[in-house]
């Protein structure tokens, strides 16, 4: 069983993947990054890109890519992410073992 640095989770990819179709481009990619900062440590970030940058790692689940920079990948290493719906709403969140 191989394990991947970062999981992306079939919910995710799921819901990238009707993003995607709704907005009748193929070519976009998740992109998750961490911010930093102030008393309550670093958040997470999610946004949309359609090309690759050089620093950037690549992670997929089928024909879905997620990206995160290279900055960010030091904090997210044996992350998951995953798309959840619930009564606080519907929304990616990542599961980061390493986060205290």
């Amino acid at each position: 069983m191989s394990t991947q640095a970062l999981v992306l989770t079939d919910n995710a990819a799921n819901k990238v993947r009707q993003l995607r179709d709704s907005e009748g481009n193929e070519a976009l990619m998740l992109r998750v990054y961490v911010t930093g900062g102030g008393c309550s440590g670093f958040s997470y970030g999610f946004n949309f890109a359609e090309s690759v940058n050089e620093d950037d790692a690549k992670f997929e689940n089928g024909d879905v890519t997620m990206l995160v920079d290279s900055l960010s990948y030091q904090y997210l290493v044996g992350s998951k992410v995953d798309y959840v719906e619930g009564l606080e709403g519907s929304r990616f969140i990542v599961e980061n073992p390493n986060a205290t």
